[in-house]
């Protein structure tokens, strides 16, 4: 609960005048009632005296006539007593504007704020959200009287994609340390969503424990922009290890495939052995795979620039789904196309290298769909730039596969080399572009962002 500053104090102070105000009102009343009586008492005793007494008694009758003055600190009292509770009004009144101020400025800041703030019980039962809050929770529906939803809920309850917010929760119950940056993904509208959460405990101003405080935020651009910086750190140590490599194996290989061949030509000549000639032939094309896999790594690690001359993208499209039709008709795979509403301007781009990233998106999206389906390719025109969305109908990308996908070497499939998404990122990037991806049950889309 939120007090305005002081109002506890003026309240007391108010009430406190009150209170005298009241007790010396009621104290002049029964004085006042008290010395009418006595004067009452004295005017039948003086009806009967002699009066030789007669002098005497108006003396007494007169001592009495105090009635007058305590009839003048009655009204003083009661004036007093007036001001004091016109004060206590006022006071109240201000107290409680300060205090409606005091609330509404706080339920202002955290409706402004970015990131959901949850309170809840000791026991885990929520006891207000914010309207992030409930946003990024995906609590539907505007507060209304007299709770909004989720409200007296636990936090379990929440579903299956929070349940990292109960965990929370309770290890910061278990452990009585605040919790931080707890990362988690979510499905919304068919895309990704990292979320990243925290738990501290909330306590009142006298010390004692009310219940927990979590904090949630929408981290899914930070997180991308953390991936990509991963891969670029990687990227960044493999020049140097290229050109070892190619200096170290490369040559030797030459010589071992030259020795190989030669070998091969002159027992060729003196015997027809059968078997002699197939460990030759495994040993030739092994040489040539390594020597494949040494060309893929020195073009992934490769620090030449690209070649850059106007390109249009949705020409390059259509020129690509024309190549790969007779592929996909094979597969079963429909492909679609759909271009932007208006003529996009060319980019400056290397067109070969482009079409080298589309090509292994679009091979890779038929591999993920061997009982066929539907390949579809999206050019838009997106914040002065052009988007490309390379589409799927297959099953996804699995959650444990899916942060390794642009590492170099990294493959699901018997036959790649794991080089391919590896070097679209690295061409992409090239370009200043970006190359994301969101997949789900229903698909993936690769995302592909030029400027």
């Amino acid at each position: 609960m939120i007090d305005a500053p002081g109002g506890r104090g003026v309240r007391r102070l108010a009430i406190g005048l009150t209170v005298l105000s009241c007790l010396s009102f009621l104290t002049t009343a029964w004085i006042f009632s008290v010395v009418r009586r006595e004067q009452e008492i004295v005017s039948q005793i003086v009806k009967h005296l002699p009066a030789s007494d007669l002098v005497v008694a108006s003396e007494l009758k007169g001592e009495l006539m105090l009635q007058r003055s305590l009839l003048l600190l009655l009204v003083i009292d009661f004036a007093a007593a007036g001001v004091a509770l016109v004060f206590v009004v006022r006071a109240y009144l201000s107290s409680e504007q300060s205090l409606e101020d005091v609330k509404v400025l706080s339920s202002d800041i955290l409706a402004s704020m970015d990131a959901g703030v949850i309170t809840t019980d000791t026991e885990g039962i929520l006891t207000s959200i914010n309207p992030q809050g409930r946003m990024l929770i995906g609590l539907s529906g505007n507060p209304q009287p007299p709770l909004p939803p989720g409200i007296g809920h636990n936090v379990s309850d929440l579903g299956l994609e929070h349940e990292s917010l109960a965990e929370i929760l309770e290890e910061s119950r278990r452990f009585e340390n605040p919790i931080r940056d707890r990362d988690y993904r979510v499905l919304r509208s068919g895309h990704t969503q990292t979320l990243r959460a925290g738990c501290t405990r909330l306590h009142n101003r006298s010390g004692d424990e009310l219940g927990f405080v979590l904090q949630v935020r929408d981290v899914t651009q930070k997180s991308l922009m953390e991936d990509r910086l991963r891969r670029m750190e990687r990227y960044m140590g493999l020049g140097s290890l290229a050109a070892g490599l190619q200096h170290e194996i490369k040559n030797p290989l030459a010589a071992l495939a030259l020795h190989i061949q030669l070998l091969s030509e002159r027992l060729a000549e003196e015997t027809d052995d059968a078997e002699i000639n197939e460990s030759l032939s495994i040993l030739n094309a092994e040489v040539k795979r390594i020597g494949n896999v040494l060309d893929g790594f020195r073009n992934y690690a490769s620090i030449n620039d690209i070649g850059r001359s106007p390109v249009d993208v949705s020409e390059l499209i259509e020129k690509l789904v024309r190549l790969l039709r007779p592929h996909a008709e094979k597969q079963n795979v429909r492909l679609l196309v759909s271009g932007p509403e208006q003529p996009l301007d060319t980019i400056e781009a290397d067109s070969a290298r482009l079409e080298q990233v589309f090509l292994n998106l679009a091979l890779n999206a038929i591999a993920a769909m061997p009982a066929g389906g539907s390949l579809r390719f999206a050019v838009s025109g997106e914040d002065g730039g052009i988007r490309i969305d390379v589409t799927d109908s297959g099953n996804g990308i699995p959650a444990e596969v899916q942060p390794k996908i642009f590492d170099p070497y990294f493959t699901t499939r018997s036959d790649g080399t794991g080089m391919g998404l590896a070097l679209c990122d690295k061409i992409i990037r090239q370009h200043n572009g970006s190359l994301d991806f969101e997949t789900g049950p229903n698909g993936t889309t690769f995302t592909v962002q030029l400027h």
